[in-house]
This record gives C-alpha cells, structure tokens and sequence, in this order.
C-alpha cells in the first residue's frame, strides 16, 4: 500500500476567501484527488516574528538548518514543512512583490544559509531538493505586465528552494482586483487542477 503524499500550502494573503486563497484552494483539491493529505496556513494566523538579521543561525556548518534564536511558531512550522512531500507557497501582490506577513516568513528561512562571519555571501545548506513545489499569485496588473516587472517570482523560488523544493510550478493571476468576490478564469481553474495533480505525481 502506498503511503499518501503529503502537501502544505502556505497562504501569505490577508483576504481569506478572496483570489489566492481560492486558487490555493483549488490546487489542494486536486492534490487530494489524487491521493494526497493536505494542510493549509495562513501566515497572518502564525506567530511569526521578524527576523534579527543576527545571523546566529548561520554560523554552524551542516547540511540541517541552523537553529534561530527567537521563540515564536516559526520552527515548529519549518518541522512541519520539512515532512511535507510538496510546498505551494502562496501570495498577493503588494507594492510591486510579496506580502508583509509572506517577506516575513521568507525572511525567516535564514536558518537554511551558512555564511559564517567572514564569508562573502551565504551558501544554501540543502544540497538535495527532493520536494515539488508550486507558487500562487495574484496581481491586480494583467499578469503579462506585472511578471516581467516585479521581483516576486524569483522571491518565491528561491523560498521553496530553501525549503527543499525543485524548480516550482506557477499560477500567476493577473486583473485579481477587479471584482470584490472572487472570480477565477476557467483557464486559471484548469491550470491550478493541472499543478494539484503534478504535485503528487
């Protein structure tokens, strides 16, 4: 008996219901439908504190993750992740890249770089990426306009690539504040099925 893929997805959205969430939503399904075991967090639900920039968990070298000296959510949710089978990392556009609570948390994957004092620039700790992973946004620009000229998908992958995760898939929904409810193109519905299913193989 094959044991079930395990997906997270981690939601960096203010509006709960609103077009992330629901494209999340839709790509969880269609993991499920494939066997998978799913678990959503909201990143605003988190007790997630920003990061020190004191680099005490850069300073040891290893493969696992440096240990972070602030006591919040943060390590337990890394645990949690860390079990997963696949990442969907999910967020908004604002201001022209990710969330506040979603830089936050990106911020806060500092553990997964050495750079002791001294080196130049850091070096990922994690050599093996063995996780799929998808990232979800939404901009109010048409998507042809605001991916070429945000930072934000390259933010993303690198997230998931700390995390352990291959090169991701992309759901980027363009025009996602035209309506106050919302509605999702049938081409967007079928690419979030699409990258549910490829995220369990």
């Amino acid at each position: 008996m094959n044991t079930p893929k395990k997906v997270i997805a981690l939601v960096g959205t203010y509006r709960k219901g609103g077009v992330v969430d629901t494209a999340v939503d839709l790509v969880l399904a269609a993991a499920r439908g494939k066997g998978a075991q799913t678990r959503k967090v909201y990143l605003m639900d988190e007790d997630i504190a920003f990061c020190a920039n004191c680099r005490n968990c850069t300073q040891e070298p290893g493969a696992s993750r440096g240990k972070c000296v602030l006591n919040d959510d943060m390590a337990g949710l890394l645990d949690v992740v860390s079990d997963m089978d696949a990442i969907v990392l999910a967020s908004p556009m604002n201001f022209g890249t990710v969330t506040a609570v979603a830089k936050r948390f990106i911020e806060r994957l500092l553990p997964f770089a050495y750079r002791p004092w001294g080196m130049a620039a850091p070096r990922t700790r994690k050599k093996q990426k063995t996780k799929r992973a998808a990232i979800v946004m939404a901009a109010a620009a048409p998507a042809v306009l605001a991916r070429p000229f945000s930072g934000m998908i390259k933010v993303m992958k690198t997230a998931v690539g700390l995390m352990g995760a291959t090169k991701p898939d992309v759901l980027f929904i363009g025009l996602a504040a035209l309506h106050e409810k919302p509605r999702l193109a049938p081409r967007v519905k079928r690419r979030a099925y699409r990258i549910g299913k490829r995220l369990v193989g």
